[in-house]
């Protein structure tokens, strides 16, 4: 069985070691180009290209899918490959109807979410910002739409009340590559389900418009803001006129009902309150500083019980 396998980030990078691993015939690999990064802004391989590269598999990078003469040159060698499917992970790139048509069963994308919830590019993301208690994996046929095509089979998860969407990540993909194994098994035997799109929303790209915190909202919302923003883009406050991105959190109770919203109610432990509730601190990062337990930032940088954090 002939596959050609479509992706860039690292999400993606389990479903390629599982084909690998399952003896199927990975023909090539398509992956977003290289890009520069870090302070030298070296040019570096996304991390399904270095995968591909330690198995020996050939890899295509164009800039389009759509217009051009990459885009005419990539679709000549997917024909001249003859794959039976086409799995698509986290590729970065809507795929035209004549990549769709190409393979000779289908083109196959595996989705971070129950379907029809949360289509679009940040569904993990977004399944925490928004307080989901769970989530999942859906594997798909691909339509022209942003995953929209038949549902194939799908697998659920509770989404943890202190889990960051980047711990999530991190199991989410590897659920992502044993449902494409297992769909690619069972492929002749699966019934598509059509999506409800009464039921659809969207999970669009993260920006830096949503870091800031607002400490007059719930520390349900807040708590759900940090961790579902942890690694990238990190929410963010300012403590003494000094920005500080937060990385996790806790919530936790107080009976103090005189307090003022983003006001320190404990110095040693950085417990802050909201508008109801509050939450604790547990790691953050100062502004030319790494990262680190709020208990380490504490001690070189001491705080005072009532001051504010804006």
């Amino acid at each position: 069985m002939k596959i050609v396998f479509m992706g860039t980030p690292d999400f993606a990078v389990p479903t390629l070691k599982a084909l690998y691993n399952e003896g199927y015939d990975v023909s090539a690999v398509f992956s977003q180009p290289d890009k520069p990064k870090g302070r030298g802004y070296k040019l570096t391989p996304p991390p399904v290209k270095i995968c591909a590269d330690e198995n020996g598999t050939p890899v295509f990078q164009p800039n389009s899918l759509k217009k051009g003469d990459e885009a005419e040159e990539a679709i000549k060698t997917l024909k001249s490959i003859q794959p039976d499917f086409i799995v698509v992970v986290a590729y970065g790139k809507i795929l035209p109807k004549e990549v769709l048509e190409i393979p000779k069963y289908a083109c196959i994308n595996v989705h971070a979410s129950l379907l029809p919830k949360y289509r679009g590019a940040g569904p993990i993301q977004w399944s925490v910002l928004n307080g989901e208690n769970e989530t999942g994996i859906t594997t798909m046929l691909m339509g022209e739409g942003l995953d929209t095509g038949d549902m194939l089979l799908k697998a659920s998860t509770p989404i943890g009340k202190n889990e960051t969407a980047s711990e999530l990540h991190d199991r989410l993909s590897l659920m992502g590559a044993e449902l494409l194994i297992k769909t690619l098994k069972e492929f002749d035997s699966i019934v598509p389900q059509m999506q409800n799109e009464a039921e659809a929303t969207y999970a669009p790209m993260l920006s830096k418009e949503l870091c800031a915190i607002d400490f007059n909202k719930s520390s349900d919302d807040i708590h759900h803001q940090i961790m579902g923003l942890s690694e990238w883009p990190c929410a963010t406050a300012f403590i003494k006129e000094k920005r500080i991105k937060i990385y996790k959190s806790e919530i936790v109770s107080h009976n103090d009902k005189n307090t003022i919203a983003g006001e320190i109610i404990n110095e040693k432990d950085l417990t802050i309150a909201c508008s109801t509730g509050s939450i604790r601190i547990l790691e953050l990062q100062a502004e030319g500083s790494k990262r680190m337990k709020a208990s380490d930032y504490l001690r070189g940088n001491p705080v005072e019980k009532h001051e504010i954090l804006k």
